[in-house]
């Protein structure tokens, strides 16, 4: 599929339609993270292990959506220099081979106009972006803007959110949802919610767009289940994170962690007993 002719929603429809596994994987990498070059080194690792779609965090002061290891990511990014024009080009360079899908904060958005950001965003070859703390009352200016480029504006659901607000935000939902596993941050968890079946179930009723599980998913094995509930796409953040800040290489970290979870994935993989 050609990535000129294609727009942000259309490629991240594709990557859901015609993964080979059970279920899209999307890893998450900080831009920026250790520094702008590996971490395009990092997303390249990931691209070869398997991911269909790559979320890209714009590194950010005050993350309300982040647990302490991407936090300490973060802030680290920053620290050795990381900008939105240097995240973006990381992007550009990914978007070559997947869909990048922008993870940023609504002040990121807002500060240098809603038009502006998203121009830019279309011009490096983003596909879409997820603002875990945009405004209600903000989220139309946004989605309009977001439609007139073909960006995918993708929304985040919870087990709390109540069935009225998932039904508004399932109806407006672009690309995929975003459903979060569990209440709280960001991380690694031993174990997923036993509801997460239902759960799931309660997000596809409400939307026509894929839906993709994040926050806690950090082995093959729970990658494995979030499919066998039903989900169309997993995400996979804090672990891959992890490995690259313990890492002498991790570039080849990560990417090593991507192969196992897509293996996971696959339709052969073995399907444990409930």
């Amino acid at each position: 599929m050609s990535t000129v002719q294609s727009t942000g929603i259309e490629r991240i429809a594709a990557a859901f339609a015609h993964t080979s596994k059970r279920a899209a994987l999307m890893p998450y990498v900080m831009g920026g993270f250790p520094t702008l070059e590996e971490s395009l080194r990092i997303g390249e690792a990931c691209v070869q292990g398997g991911a269909d779609v790559i979320e890209l965090g714009l590194p950010y002061s005050d993350p309300l959506a982040d647990g302490p290891v991407i936090h300490a990511a973060g802030t680290q990014a920053l620290a050795a220099g990381a900008n939105v024009a240097g995240v973006l080009e990381v992007a550009r360079a990914l978007a070559a081979s997947v869909p990048v899908v922008l993870m940023c904060y609504a002040n990121m958005v807002f500060a240098p106009g809603v038009d502006a950001f998203l121009e830019r965003l279309q011009r490096a070859g983003a596909s879409g972006l997820i603002v875990p703390d945009l405004p209600q009352g903000e989220a139309p200016e946004v989605l309009t803007s977001c439609d007139e480029r073909g960006l995918a504006l993708v929304p985040l659901v919870a087990p709390t959110t109540t069935p009225e607000r998932l039904a508004a935000i399932g109806a407006s939902a672009r690309g995929f949802v975003y459903t979060v596993s569990v209440v709280g941050t960001t991380g690694e968890r031993r174990a997923l919610g036993e509801g997460l079946a239902g759960l799931i179930a309660r997000v596809k009723a409400s939307t026509r767009a894929p839906v993709a599980i994040g926050f806690g998913i950090a082995t093959p094995e729970q990658a494995r289940q979030a499919a066998e509930a039903g989900a169309d796409g997993v995400i996979v953040g804090t672990r891959l994170v992890r490995a690259a800040g313990e890492a002498e290489d991790p570039a080849g970290a990560v990417g090593a962690v991507v192969g196992e979870l897509a293996a996971g994935l696959a339709p052969t993989a073995h399907t444990s007993a409930s």
